[in-house]
């Protein structure tokens, strides 16, 4: 599986993307909400030739573009639409706004940081994962 990994934080970018590697995954790595912004519209206008991620975790508060308006502009996206996407975040959010971003943004969880220890960051990303892939009754 393909990860795309949002951080503004080099260190934590870092080390998602080792535990990405660790747990057997390819990360696609980028350092502000604005790079992966550019990197839509990469995708948009059909430049990109690699592959499409299997899996979106971003940080919420970035530079330029936020996680939750770049996950936004993934879920107009066809290519997007069934690709599982969390968000990271640092702030404590009020259960309104958390509601506000799942339902609005169209994203699947926000992570509290500091994230949790590496055995149970793979089972919070991994369950985002299963459960979206689960057909909708």
């Amino acid at each position: 599986m393909i990860w795309l990994i949002a951080e503004d934080e080099a260190d934590i970018l870092n080390l998602v993307a080792t535990m990405c590697r660790v747990w057997g995954h390819e990360p696609l790595m980028f350092e502000s909400g604005g790079k992966a912004w550019a990197w839509l519209d990469s995708v948009e206008n059909e430049t990109y030739t690699g592959v499409m991620p299997d899996f979106v975790l971003m940080d919420i508060r970035m530079p330029g573009k936020k996680g939750n308006e770049v996950a936004n502009r993934m879920r107009s996206m066809s290519a997007f639409r069934n690709t599982p996407i969390a968000l990271m975040t640092a702030y404590v959010l009020s259960p309104a706004d958390r509601e506000a971003i799942v339902n609005t943004d169209g994203v699947d969880d926000i992570i509290s940081k500091p994230l949790p220890s590496f055995d149970e960051l793979h089972q919070v990303l991994h369950r985002i994962i299963e459960q979206k892939a689960k057909p909708v009754l």
